[in-house]
C-alpha cells in the first residue's frame, strides 16, 4: 500500500468518532515478562475475555510474535483472526494506525512512536518494532497511509467527536520527550491537518500519576457530539480531585467545533489501587523498562472504556464504585449494552481496556 504525501484534511478524510460504526478491532497479545507478571499468563487470560467479549459485536483480529503465535492460537476462540506481527509491548492503541476516513475509503495515520516519551522518560526501549505496528495494519487493512515523521502521537492521547473536536492534554501532548522541538499552536496545527479538525480543547492533566504523562483516554471520553464522559471523585483530600475539578472547569467553559455547550457525565473513579508485594515480584527487573514497585499507585479509571457497535466494555477493579460505573454508562449509552471486564491485570501492565484495543471503521457511511 501507498504512503501518501499529502494529508488527511487535504484530502478530504476525517478521524471517526469511537461511537461511529466499526469494521472491526484490533489488539496485541501481552508477553514481555518485565511488564507483565508471571510471563504474562494472567494477563493474557484478561485480554481473551476482552477478545471474546469484543468479538460479539465486532471482528477482532490479535497480532501475536512468532514466539507467542501457537500459544495466542490456541488459547483465543476460532472466531478471533490471529496473526503473526513483531511487537515490543501490547498498547495497539498507542502504536498503531489512527483510522481516517471520507466515508468510502479508510487510510491510516501512522504516528511515529517512541514508547512514551524516548530517551527522556519513555516506558522501555528499544521501540522499533512497535513502530512498524501502524505500517503493517494498514498493509493487512489495505489502507494507504500518512506517515508524519518528526511528530509524535499515541493513539490514547486524543479524543475526537468526529465532528471537527479534539480533547487532548497539555501535560501529554507538550511532554519534553515527544515533540519539545513544536510550540503548542506547531502542535494544534499538525493535529489538524491529520484528522481533520476545527477546534482543539486543551485539558490541563490527566489520571494522578498515569505513567503515559496524562493520556486523555483515562480521563475523558466522548459519548457522541456534544456529549462526554469524565473520571471523577468526590475526595477532596485526594490530588485527582483538584485535577478533576480543573477538567470540569475548561469543559464547562467552552464550546466544540460546531458551537456546542458539552454535556459531561461524571464518571467516578475505584478507590486508589495500590501494587501488591506478590505483584511486583512476578515482574522481571530489567533496566530500560520501568519498574512495577510494590505500594505504587496505579491509573485505575472506568473512564478508560472501549465502545463496540452495540456495547461498550469498561474495566472493573472489584471496588464498591463498579455498579456505579455500569450504570453511570448504561444511562450515557442507553442503546447499548455495557459489559464489565475485571481488569486489574491489565492495569498492573500499565494501562487499561482502551489501550489494548484499536477501531477500524467503516469505510463506508
Amino acid at each position: 500500500m501507498k504512503r501518501l504525501d499529502s494529508t488527511p484534511k487535504a484530502d478530504g478524510f476525517r478521524m471517526p468518532g469511537e461511537f461511529e460504526p466499526h469494521k472491526g478491532t484490533y489488539i496485541i497479545w501481552p508477553e514481555r515478562p518485565d511488564n507483565w507478571r508471571y510471563g504474562a499468563k494472567p494477563a493474557q487470560a484478561t485480554f481473551i475475555k476482552v477478545a471474546e467479549a469484543i468479538s460479539k459485536f465486532e471482528p477482532v483480529t490479535v497480532c501475536v510474535s512468532d514466539e507467542q503465535y501457537a500459544n495466542a492460537r490456541q488459547l483465543l476462540p476460532d472466531n478471533i483472526k490471529v496473526v503473526e506481527m513483531s511487537n515490543n509491548d501490547s498498547w495497539v492503541r498507542d502504536c498503531g494506525p489512527t483510522f481516517v476516513t471520507n466515508g468510502k475509503e479508510i487510510r491510516g495515520v501512522d504516528w511515529e512512536f517512541n514508547a512514551w516519551g524516548g530517551l527522556v522518560d519513555g516506558l522501555y526501549f528499544p521501540w522499533d518494532k512497535d513502530d512498524r505496528v501502524a505500517q503493517k495494519i494498514c498493509e493487512l487493512e489495505n489502507a494507504n497511509r500518512y506517515r508524519t515523521e518528526g511528530f509524535i502521537l499515541e493513539g490514547g492521547s486524543i479524543h475526537v467527536d468526529g465532528e471537527g473536536t479534539l480533547v487532548t492534554t497539555e501535560e501529554c501532548l507538550l511532554s519534553e520527550g515527544r515533540n519539545s522541538h513544536l510550540t503548542k499552536e506547531e502542535i494544534e496545527e499538525h493535529l489538524k491537518k491529520y484528522l481533520n479538525l476545527e477546534k482543539i480543547i486543551w485539558l490541563k492533566r490527566g489520571i494522578y500519576l498515569d505513567e503515559t504523562n496524562g493520556h486523555v483516554d483515562n480521563i475523558f471520553s466522548f459519548v457522541k457530539p456534544g456529549e462526554a464522559i469524565l473520571a471523577w471523585t468526590e475526595d477532596k483530600n485526594d490530588p485527582q480531585y483538584e485535577i478533576c475539578k480543573e477538567c470540569l472547569d475548561i469543559l464547562e467553559n467552552e464550546t466544540d467545533a460546531r458551537g456546542r455547550k458539552i454535556k459531561v457525565h461524571k464518571l467516578l473513579l475505584p478507590k486508589p489501587i495500590l501494587i501488591a508485594k506478590e505483584e511486583s515480584e512476578g515482574v522481571d527487573a530489567v533496566d530500560g523498562t520501568l519498574p512495577r514497585n510494590e505500594g505504587d499507585r496505579l491509573a485505575a479509571s472506568y473512564a478508560n472504556f472501549y465502545i463496540v457497535n452495540g456495547g461498550v466494555l469498561v474495566p472493573l477493579f472489584n471496588d464498591p464504585n463498579d455498579k456505579k460505573a455500569i450504570e453511570t454508562l448504561q444511562n450515557a449509552f442507553p442503546d447499548r449494552e455495557i459489559i464489565g471486564i475485571y481488569a486489574r491485570e491489565i492495569l498492573l501492565g500499565g494501562g487499561n481496556i482502551h489501550c489494548i484495543t484499536q477501531q477500524v471503521p467503516k469505510g463506508a457511511d
